[in-house]
């Protein structure tokens, strides 16, 4: 985890500079709407993925793959809300509610990973109760390679390992929720 969250402190230094991931529905430092709540465990929001856009990518980028992580989750590691891989080069921004756990929303030959909450697809912001303001790390990543061979059942720190190991540049921001 503390690997993880040195590397967004650093995304601004990095020669990669220009790559940018935003989010109209999630703007960096905003709070998190009820859209992008989970329902469940006591959450009744919209479980809706916000809309992602992406520029900039570094040179010979060939796909790129999105994790939404919370390291204040109290688990070991964090929570995974979302991971998508194998997205297409010539994709650069996802639609809002594009995580549906059907993966009819994502483009073809982009694969929805297994996320803390079991499933596939996007699981939204469900903090405890009295935890406190929790960080939402979304990351999309420049890959390497056009596709991650991965098991279906791959665990979500599996997928990280993978991603990361393919990476040739990544972007990011973070967005809040407490309740």
């Amino acid at each position: 985890m503390k690997r993880y969250l040195a590397m967004l402190a650093f995304l601004p230094a990095l020669a990669w500079a220009d790559f940018t991931l935003t989010s109209s529905d999630a703007p960096a430092e905003s709070t998190l709407s009820d859209k992008q709540v989970y329902i469940g465990y006591g959450c009744n929001g919209g479980n809706t993925s916000p809309a992602l856009k992406w520029q900039g990518a570094p040179a010979g980028t060939q796909s790129y793959a999105l994790m939404l992580h919370d390291p204040d989750a109290p688990v070991a590691g964090g929570w995974y809300h979302w991971i998508v891989y194998n997205i297409p080069a010539g994709v650069t921004a996802l639609p809002t509610g594009a995580g549906v756990s059907t993966g009819a929303k994502v483009p073809k030959g982009a694969v929805q990973g297994l996320t803390s909450f079991g499933g596939n697809g996007f699981g939204g912001a469900c903090p405890p109760i009295g935890h406190g303001r929790h960080r939402y790390n979304f990351v999309v990543y420049a890959l390497k390679v056009k596709q991650l061979k991965l098991a279906e059942d791959a665990s979500p720190a599996e997928q990280e390992k993978a991603i990361q190991g393919a990476s040739l540049g990544q972007a990011g921001f973070t967005a809040y929720y407490q309740r």
